[in-house]
């Protein structure tokens, strides 16, 4: 595994969990909360924002008006079963999801979801780092690099693991900005 490579991976992973967070509440809407919502549309699982077009016309409604209509139903289940602890209202052409103002047990609840987040995308960064220096030190037992080359390579390897470890905990200081913010 070579280092631009390894920054790839890692750079990859640092955008994981960016993604993650953004399904993390805040209580403000924001239509990435639905991003995990999978619907049973014809028999396989089909991401809610292929099916319908989901819009925040305030700080505290998400409006989903599906593309078909007879998909509402379904589409509604789906919300109801989601983790998100929403319940949709359906008029019969739209879906309206009332974001209610957070508690401060749930405030708590979301900042170790996003901390338990950032520290599985701290793992991930940290296994990307052993991958690349075993491949480090196999280039170096075959002398195919000398031992100077494997410890700079080491060092620059250290250098992206410690700048994209700090990402994530900017972008964890940053959501848990977000959701204690009342």
């Amino acid at each position: 595994m070579k280092l631009a490579e390894a920054e790839s991976t890692m750079q990859k992973t640092v955008e994981a969990t960016q993604r993650a967070f953004n399904t993390i509440r805040t209580g403000r809407a924001s239509a990435s909360l639905l991003d995990k919502i999978a619907v049973e549309y014809y028999g396989s699982p089909t991401p809610l924002k292929s099916l319908a077009n989901i819009t925040t016309p305030d700080a505290s409604t998400i409006l989903i008006q599906p593309y078909e209509r007879s998909s509402l139903n379904i589409i509604e289940k789906a919300i109801s079963l989601s983790d998100l602890g929403l319940t949709p209202s359906n008029d019969g052409s739209v879906i309206r999801l009332n974001i209610p103002p957070l508690t401060s047990d749930r405030r708590k609840e979301f900042v170790k979801t996003a901390a338990k987040y950032a520290e599985e995308g701290r793992v991930s960064i940290r296994n990307i780092r052993r991958d690349a220096l075993d491949s480090i030190r196999k280039q170096e037992k075959s002398a195919e690099i000398s031992e100077d080359e494997a410890r700079d390579q080491q060092d620059k390897l250290q250098k992206l693991t410690n700048k994209y470890t700090t990402r994530v905990d900017e972008l964890l200081a940053e959501k848990e900005k977000d959701i204690t913010t009342v």
